[in-house]
Parts: C-alpha cells; sequence; structure tokens
C-alpha cells in the first residue's frame, strides 16, 4: 500500500465522536423563581447556589445554558422539563441548540 493510500485509509477511518447539545431555560413572566431552581436541581443536578445562580441569569438575561449533553440527554432533559413545568401550570420553556 502506498502512503497516500494509507493517508486516504486513515481519513476514512477516523470517526466523529457525538455531538453536544446546549438545554438552554427561556425567561418568561409567568413562572415562579423557585420553581425553576427546584426544576435545576431535580433534573439537571445543580446545586442549590448553581440553581440560583442560573435562575438569576435566566431572569436578568432572558435565558441561559442550563447544560450540554448529547443530543438523546438533552432531549429527554426538555421534555422532562416542559412535563413538570405544564404538570404544576407553568409556562416555562427550555430549547436545545448545537454546541
Amino acid at each position: 500500500m502506498t502512503q497516500e493510500q494509507h493517508k486516504a485509509q486513515d481519513e476514512i477511518t477516523r470517526l466523529k465522536g457525538p455531538g453536544k447539545y446546549n438545554v438552554i431555560m427561556l425567561n418568561d413572566d409567568s413562572t415562579p423563581m423557585d420553581f425553576v431552581v427546584q426544576v435545576l436541581i431535580a433534573i439537571f443536578n445543580k446545586d442549590l447556589e448553581e440553581a440560583k445562580r442560573l435562575t438569576l441569569e435566566i431572569h436578568e438575561k432572558g435565558r441561559s445554558i442550563v447544560g450540554t449533553y448529547m443530543f438523546e440527554i438533552a432531549e429527554q432533559k426538555c421534555v422532562e422539563t416542559i412535563s413538570a413545568a405544564r404538570s404544576a401550570g407553568f409556562p416555562l420553556s427550555v430549547t436545545i441548540e448545537e454546541t
């Protein structure tokens, strides 16, 4: 095998790792900050201080990245968050963006 064929074969066999996706929580005027803190602790495994910091960032900036995951996990976190919010009667929204 020539050196060029080796290079071509190496390029073909390189695998790209799974992409990462940011879960972004959006601010709204109806969802209480205490509920957002609870969601960040229960679903996103944040400690109390980090959850409060993120909640304040969401409130002040209108949105915040609350976690970065592989697509399927990010999607599941969004579903869990929206389900919890709707069950509690809140319009909390989350979205996913590729990093």
